[in-house]
């Protein structure tokens, strides 16, 4: 979920970006109008759609990743996560410790926002109580007594009897155009994303630009049905009292005086443009390649079986730059001779029964959707390649939760989730070698290198009737439960 939403700020961010670097001083208000509406729309959808093609043309990795193992300090028992996991026994404090505290903040700030918005709308139905009203065909007029308020909401004009009737006739002007073209409608639907998302800035500046832009867009047609000087008057003249709510279309906003008489004088922007709205493309395209190729962190983790997809041209290319570089060197040193004979192996038909390799056959690591057989686990023997690996990965998990000391979490107070990722080779012999861990500190990546330093012999990968080295990439997590 904290992924998802991280997701919708990044995308909100560049839409917002490129509005404003590329879009906002143009004058292609509807444009602009749908951009800011459909934008924040794709924020949510994009992250969300997976396209299959996209990720099935990515290269895959040649590390064998395991499915994560969880480890508690409570009292264990084991279950697959997706196929293993090793969690406390069911009790209140565990279950409770189980929802994130963000939930609770983000229900918090959603009632603490929705009142404030239900205060704003009856404060605005208590204006319209006590003015006075004059009902049209479309639009209800209220004339509010001693003040210069002038502003609209839904079809609904308020406005202040202090104003002068110069004043009030361009601000009437205005506030139709407002009502005409379903502002308020605009600016309910950032209010509402205020509301669920709260602590995303990023709305406000959303709802902050559309304000602006429905200034501009009323201006541009109220200009055209009156007197253009009477009107830069008006915005010229002192900025008088405005209700501050954040949906409702106020005609005197003392931030957006200059920028509407800007927007004015501005000559109209030229069609050739609109070419900027193609921008959106390659902002789309780019993440749609980012969701597609994203993993889901709850979701199962596979092996990653496909093959390497690279054109003719790609590796010719490649072959060639490397004998360049032979060339200009003149020599090799023994490890890159060594790295260059364990690439020929991996692409000669048969090449681990050659006499040739049998000097780098035992560093040699063979991709796992290639590999013959897999390596095994004690006691998983006799079984098809799909059971081995459910048997090996569950062994796996046994193992780990019954060796990694769990009172480190005490030692070192920690709390909460600490993620720790290992890989680990094992080796043409079954020997469990290259162990690296990555994680929050190095007591725990210590810790996980030392459990998985004790993993037993395994029956080592066969690939062409030759034992073979398999690289492995375990996620541990170890949760602190009070």
């Amino acid at each position: 979920m904290i992924h998802y939403i991280l997701q919708i700020i990044a995308l909100q961010l560049l839409f917002l970006v490129t509005y404003d670097l590329f879009l906002k001083k143009e004058t292609f208000f509807n444009w602009n109008r749908t951009y800011l509406l459909i934008t924040p729309i794709l924020s949510f959808l994009l992250p969300l759609i997976r396209l299959d093609f996209i990720s099935q043309n990515i290269p895959a990795a040649y590390i064998i990743q395991l499915p994560e193992v969880l480890i508690t300090n409570s009292p264990m028992q084991v279950h697959l996560l997706p196929e293993v996991v090793i969690g406390s026994e069911s009790n209140l404090s565990s279950y409770i410790s189980m929802i994130p505290i963000f939930g609770y903040l983000w229900y918090l700030g959603i009632t603490a926002s929705l009142f404030l918005f239900l205060y704003k709308v009856f404060k605005i139905f208590k204006l319209k109580k006590t003015g006075t009203k004059i009902n049209t065909k479309n639009i209800t007029l209220v004339s509010l007594p001693n003040t210069t308020t002038a502003f609209s909401f839904f079809n609904t004009i308020y406005i202040g009897t202090n104003l002068s009737q110069n004043k009030k006739t361009n601000v009437l002007l205005h506030e139709k155009i407002h009502v005409r073209e379903y502002h308020s409608i605009d600016l309910i639907f950032f209010e509402i994303l205020r509301i669920l998302f709260w602590f995303n800035p990023l709305i406000y500046i959303y709802q902050n630009r559309m304000t602006m832009l429905q200034e501009y867009i009323a201006d541009a047609k109220a200009i055209a049905e009156t007197s253009k000087k009477e009107y830069y008057q008006d915005l010229l003249s002192q900025v008088f009292q405005t209700e501050k709510i954040s949906f409702i279309n106020t005609f005197f906003n003392h931030s957006l005086i200059k920028n509407r008489l800007v927007m004015l004088q501005k000559s109209k922007s030229r069609k050739i443009f609109q070419l900027k709205y193609l921008l959106l493309v390659p902002v789309v395209c780019s993440m749609l390649i980012y969701t597609s190729c994203t993993e889901d962190a709850n979701a199962q983790l596979t092996d990653n079986s496909k093959s390497i997809s690279k054109s003719e041209g790609t590796i010719l290319n490649n072959i060639a730059e490397l004998k360049e570089s032979i060339a200009a060197k003149g020599e090799m040193t023994e490890e890159e001779r060594k790295a260059l004979k364990e690439l020929l192996l991996l692409t000669t038909k048969n090449g681990f029964s050659e006499p040739f390799f049998k000097d780098v056959i035992a560093d040699a690591e063979i991709p796992f959707g290639v590999i013959e057989k897999v390596p095994v686990y004690p006691g998983c023997e006799n079984l098809s390649k799909k059971e081995a690996k459910k048997c090996f990965s569950k062994n796996v998990a046994q193992f780990i939760g019954s060796e990694f000391n769990t009172g480190i979490g005490k030692e070192l107070k920690l709390s909460g989730r600490q993620k720790i990722l290992v890989k680990f080779k094992i080796d043409n012999l079954g020997n469990i070698t290259d162990v690296h861990a990555r994680g929050p500190l190095p007591t725990l990546e210590a810790e996980a290198v030392r459990v998985i330093n004790q993993l037993p012999k395994m029956t080592p990968g066969v690939q062409d009737g030759v034992n073979v080295g398999v690289m492995y990439s375990l996620p541990i997590v170890f949760e602190i439960k009070e």
